[in-house]
């Protein structure tokens, strides 16, 4: 196993530290060049978006905008928003902020591409309410690559559904151990028993049930940040200046120091966000929208609430305290620590109950993306069910074991989806700006709640639910 994880290991090291990120930051590039910066011009259309569907009524398994941003939001936003952001900052200093913030912009873009794709080659339940969608439908029925595709959909039901779940549960079991002193295996049992109340309510479920808990995890521990914040508010002016000095250290960049910044931010801000790893479609797919280019933007705006928004508060929590170089802490420890030095001793307690609400909303978000892709394997239920134990299973494992060999499978299972996922936006990349040139010649006109329809694109095949009476009221038709 040792061997076994060596080798995992090695190739990880080369795939996440060239190929990955060359590929995801080109790509993100060419993106936003070609988009003309579609996630920069249509910033505030993308949040007024989110508000007008907040609060949508849904039945069953439909899914409105909102519930399916939420859905990708609690799977993207988890505790690697708080730890992973220390270790960042010691190992890459203050500057791999900014480039964890740049990347974020960068990346928008990529989510934005994915996320429309996503949306034009959706398809409809066996039931007729609510869609599937996400790569494993856009490398089949848009690139003709069945293979592919089932490839891709077995990965992320493996690396999401099941390892990524796992590795989830740890977190939390631990968390829980060192703050309260809970037996793992009792909260890995309770744990179990939750997430499996949420799951096997469908998709319709545990999209109503992250509509609310995303909003209050993210907005309590963004509260706290905005907290720390204002109270250290004279001190603000310094973390930015620190922020930008160490970003651009041109006297440093020669002996490692800028170089670790960037490299760190960008690895940071990649794995955080999501943004080209093929998980967030499978969400934009389902959720029923007029037109593809609002899920894009909905989606794109995911990014900047991931990485603007939770992992800036992480970042302001660790450098307004001041001493991460000092204290020989790092990840969830430093940041425990650091609350305390503004909320006592109770402050490891409270991050235990973040952890958990970061973790939980990831673990049924997760699932959703193994449900999507395997209903593209087979329609059949019972594979459905046995995935569903095969979770549990995975979850109260993953609460009471050791697990780095398991997370460098995920990576490297990651890796895989990465070049399979960009390499299949890249080439159906023309689909996505004549769609994004319909929806904007369609404000142009004064239609403030554009319609497509799929003759605008010059390449119908695969595209299977657009047709005129389908897509005036979405599934409800």
């Amino acid at each position: 196993m040792e061997s076994l994880n060596d080798i995992v290991s090695s190739i990880n090291g080369v795939l996440w530290s060239s190929v990955i990120i060359v590929l995801l930051v080109g790509a993100g590039v060419y993106f936003t060049i070609r988009t003309k910066a579609v996630q920069l011009r249509y910033f505030g259309t993308m949040f007024k978006l989110i508000a007008n569907t907040a609060g949508t009524k849904t039945e069953g398994n439909e899914i409105s905008p909102f519930q399916a941003f939420c859905v990708s939001t609690a799977s993207r936003v988890g505790v690697g928003n708080i730890a992973g952001i220390a270790i960042a900052i010691v190992s890459g200093g203050p500057g791999a902020i900014f480039w964890m913030w740049f990347i974020a912009v960068i990346g928008s873009a990529t989510g934005f591409v994915e996320s429309t794709l996503a949306q034009i080659y959706k398809v409809p339940r066996e039931d007729g309410n609510g869609f599937r969608g996400g790569p494993a439908y856009y490398l089949k029925n848009g690139l003709g690559h069945k293979l592919w595709a089932a490839i891709f959909a077995i990965l992320i039901s493996v690396t999401y559904g099941m390892i990524y779940n796992s590795v989830q549960s740890n977190t939390i079991s631990l968390a829980l151990n060192h703050a309260l002193g809970a037996d793992r295996m009792v909260v890995g049992a309770v744990v179990t028993v939750l997430a499996m109340a949420v799951i096997c309510g469908g998709m319709g479920r545990i999209a109503r049930v992250t509509e609310w808990m995303v909003p209050l995890m993210a907005g309590l521990y963004i509260v706290i940040a905005l907290g720390i914040m204002i109270y250290n508010i004279t001190d603000m002016p310094h973390v930015f200046y620190i922020i930008f000095r160490d970003a651009f250290d041109w006297q440093a960049a020669f002996g490692g120091g800028m170089g670790a910044a960037v490299l760190t931010g960008f690895k940071r801000g990649l794995f955080s966000n999501e943004a080209g790893e093929g998980s967030v479609p499978n969400a934009a797919a389902t959720a029923d929208a007029n037109h593809p280019v609002v899920q894009g933007l909905i989606q794109a705006f995911g990014v900047y609430v991931d990485t603007l928004f939770i992992c800036s508060a992480s970042a302001f929590i660790v450098l307004l305290t001041g001493d991460y170089a000092s204290t020989g802490l790092t990840g969830i420890e430093l940041v425990q620590w650091d609350l305390t030095q503004y909320f006592g001793p109770m402050a490891p307690k409270a991050v235990s109950i973040l952890i958990f609400l970061f973790a939980f909303t990831s673990l049924i978000g997760n699932y959703y993306y193994g449900e999507i892709n395997i209903g593209h394997l087979t329609h059949k239920k019972w594979p459905l069910n046995l995935f569903r134990v095969l979770i549990a299973v995975m979850i109260f494992w993953g609460s009471i074991a050791d697990l780095p060999l398991v997370w460098n499978l995920a990576d490297l299972f990651m890796a895989f989806m990465v070049l399979t996922n960009v390499t299949a936006i890249l080439l159906l990349f023309p689909q996505v700006r004549t769609c994004l040139k319909d929806y904007e010649d369609q404000l142009a006109k004064g239609i403030k709640l554009p319609i497509f329809h799929k003759k605008v694109l010059k390449n119908q095949k695969g595209i299977v639910w657009w047709d005129d009476e389908n897509n005036f009221n979405g599934a409800k038709k």
